[in-house]
């Protein structure tokens, strides 16, 4: 199956570039790409693509803002924001805005293949040497506290939040458990629900917290 792709990206020879590189791949095309975050908000919902690569620092907004509003705009686009700056703040935004992914322009070209595959397949991705920084953030406390946040979670919705914390997507889950995918859809559903997250990143690193403060 080909994986749709959205670029956008201020500079044209950056765009050129990302193009000819995700284009290298037998399974993925470009279906459109954009300069600003107005045209790429025009754009995106008629092209509905499977992932949208997303420049964080635009001219007239952010890759971020851009993100957060094609939740609304088309709910099965995933985002990756792309970024030339370790900015923790920027990171954290990302995480709250429903990123799927973050991830550093020094990214190896395979690297950045690997990432639009895997977040295509539903999965969250977080580029490793930022990783640390997030979950260093939501300990200080930007989220949902433990352990009264997950008392509301039933055992199979744990389950399912520790398999989401490893970066199996929900069809790798249905497998593991021997549930359908719209089940565990329907279970992520609700555990984002009664965290009081956004998206299965936010729940990735909540659950990472959990993991780490119970060492």
């Amino acid at each position: 199956m080909t994986i749709r792709v959205f670029l956008l990206d201020d500079h044209e020879v950056v765009r050129t570039g990302l193009r000819q590189l995700l284009e290298s791949a037998d399974d993925i095309e470009v279906v459109g790409e954009a300069g600003t975050a107005a045209e790429a908000l025009d754009k995106v919902p008629a092209l509905s693509p499977d992932v949208a690569v997303l420049d964080a620092r635009l001219p007239d907004d952010s890759g971020i803002e851009v993100c957060r509003q094609l939740r609304d705009l088309s709910p099965s686009t995933r985002s990756v924001i792309l970024t030339s700056f370790d900015d923790d703040e920027a990171l954290f935004s990302a995480i709250m805005a429903g990123a799927s992914g973050y991830v550093l322009k020094q990214v190896t070209a395979q690297d950045l293949v690997s990432a639009v595959r895997h977040v295509s397949t539903g999965g969250s991705l977080l580029d490793p040497s930022v990783t640390a920084k997030v979950l260093e953030r939501v300990r200080g406390g930007d989220g949902p506290e433990e352990p009264d946040a997950l008392a509301e979670l039933t055992a199979q919705e744990r389950r399912i939040l520790e398999l989401v914390s490893e970066g199996l997507t929900n069809r790798q889950i249905g497998e593991r458990l021997a549930l359908a995918e719209k089940t565990v859809r329907n279970y992520m559903t609700s555990v984002l629900a009664k965290l009081g997250l956004d998206s299965r990143t936010q729940a990735a690193v909540f659950a990472n917290k959990v993991s780490e403060t119970r060492r």
